[in-house]
């Protein structure tokens, strides 16, 4: 989902990101070698609830309903007390109580789910048409998308493996392609602004120092060469515009296979980010993410900023929020967290990932995702989304 600047530098009309991949270089192969951004192959993240509550008997997912209601799956009633317990943490870092939880009774237990996810990721995600493979918490089953066409290859593939039919969801998806391309000088610099490098338009994600070395986080693949570093020199908002270069990239690992549940001949990582250092003498705020006039009205004119004052996980059913160069801020509810996620006209597999349901074009890449409303919790960077633009990773 990065933009060519080739073609046209300040377009104002986003192409999604299909259209927007038809006009940019395709990513050079990635080497094999293991992500050091990666610190573990869990399927969830330490403070992710489905981690904290897996051990409890009979528990089947977790996630925040339609109304907005924290729920879990158990299989015993009677476990509730314990889920309570072990939810506890994520309950206070949310500002809930724990008997706010609603119980729904699962078919499956959430180990049983990811043992399934992780067969069902290693078979399918190796096959063309797969889109994604997920341990959906929110129906208590697996669930694997598919390009259209697709669908008898992948429920064969299930029967083979025996998982039972009646675990998994097969369903027909838009492929998830990168998400190719505030637009003006801004300084100090901050999360959500436009960044360019050598040919195409990207978005700052945040801020950040790394042993003492001023920094910023963008995509891999808004580098030169998407995993390994290359050294990709970058400006804000434009070489054009503003010619002294604001950082060069330093820190990209290289994707790694044969390990970590990657499928077989694809390449993966566990995220699509690199980090750039910022040149001497320029000006940044560390925490601060452009704030624009609402959300999802596609307005890019900036007013005020959002504060990040933690980092943490996203669950099912929360609300999120991106700021990006081209839509702007979007807000919309998290359908699906540590999804395997196969990037189309790649062989590449981004392991681990959220779908968030909100609004996304051409150029937003790079994009700081976070909760909250002022002071807020960095959940990630955006790297793709649907060809709609209705859904970004």
């Amino acid at each position: 989902m990065r933009r060519s600047t080739t073609l046209q530098t300040i377009a104002v009309t986003a192409a999604f990101l299909a259209a927007a991949c038809s006009d940019q270089n395709e990513p050079s192969a990635p080497t094999d070698q293991s992500d050091r951004l990666s610190q573990s192959v869990q399927q969830e993240p330490a403070d992710n609830p489905n981690a904290l509550a897996r051990g409890v008997r009979g528990f089947g997912g977790f996630f925040f309903d339609a109304q907005g209601r924290p729920t879990v799956y158990l299989k015993n009633a009677a476990e509730r007390g314990n889920a309570e317990r072990v939810l506890a943490p994520f309950f206070r870092a949310q500002g809930l109580g724990p008997s706010a939880v609603q119980v729904r009774r699962g078919d499956f237990d959430w180990v049983q789910l990811e043992r399934w996810f992780a067969q069902a990721s290693a078979e399918v995600l190796g096959q063309s048409g797969a889109v994604f493979v997920d341990a959906d918490e929110a129906s208590n089953r697996v669930r694997i998308g598919v390009e259209r066409g697709a669908t008898g290859q992948a429920r064969s593939l299930v029967a083979r493996l025996g998982i039972p039919a009646e675990a998994v969801i097969v369903e027909e998806t838009e492929p998830i392609t990168f998400a190719a391309t505030l637009r003006e000088r801004v300084r100090p610099v901050v999360g959500g602004l436009q960044i360019n490098f050598p040919g195409f338009l990207c978005t700052l994600g945040f801020n950040a120092v790394r042993n003492g070395q001023s920094s910023f986080i963008t995509n891999s693949h808004c580098t030169n060469t998407q995993g390994g570093t290359e050294g990709t020199p970058y400006w804000q908002p434009l070489e054009t515009v503003e010619p002294v270069q604001i950082g060069t990239e330093v820190d990209d690992p290289v994707y790694f296979r044969r390990q970590n549940g990657c499928p077989k001949g694809r390449r993966c990582r566990f995220s699509d980010a690199s980090r750039a250092a910022y040149a001497p003498g320029t000006q940044f705020t560390l925490g601060s993410l452009a704030k624009t006039t609402g959300q999802n009205n596609g307005s890019i004119t900036i007013n005020e900023s959002f504060t990040i004052t933690q980092e943490g996980s996203a669950a099912a059913g929360q609300t999120v929020n991106k700021v990006g160069r081209t839509t702007g801020w979007t807000q919309g509810l998290v359908t699906n967290t540590c999804v395997n996620t196969g990037v189309s006209g790649s062989n590449i597999v981004q392991l681990c990932q959220t779908f968030v349901s909100a609004g996304v074009g051409g150029g937003d890449s790079g994009s700081p995702v976070f909760s909250g409303t002022s002071n807020v919790t960095l959940l990630g960077i955006l790297w793709g989304g649907n060809s709609s633009g209705t859904q970004f990773v």
